[in-house]
């Protein structure tokens, strides 16, 4: 519980203090249908236990910012110019989107 804590803090101020991050390298985004799968390759490969499902709008994300420094605030103004929705909603998209990539491992 309290690691959820340290991490959901750290999400905060990501979102709060534009703490840059980028994504790891090794990965490729592969189409299945209208989901998506961030599958491990090379070195990374023997590091991944599983595959990352993704659905449209976070595999749109990761596209945009595949091997580039980013920031929170690239992620919500990427979702309100691609979706149109409020910057409330992108911003509770993105602190649970950066959750879930850094759970998994996927940024830096």
């Amino acid at each position: 519980m309290v690691q959820n804590e340290r991490l959901k803090s750290g999400i905060s101020k990501q979102l709060k203090f534009k703490i840059n991050m980028k994504t790891k390298k090794g990965f490729v985004l592969r189409s299945l249908g209208r989901e998506y799968i961030l599958v491990a390759e090379g070195l990374e490969a023997a590091d991944a236990n599983r595959l990352i499902s993704m659905n449209e709008s976070a595999a749109f994300l990761w596209k945009a910012v595949e091997d580039k420094e980013f920031d929170a605030d690239t992620l919500i103004s990427l979702l309100i110019d691609e979706y149109g929705i409020t910057h409330e909603v992108a911003e509770k998209d993105v602190a649970s989107l950066l959750e879930t990539w850094k759970n998994a491992e996927i940024i830096n």
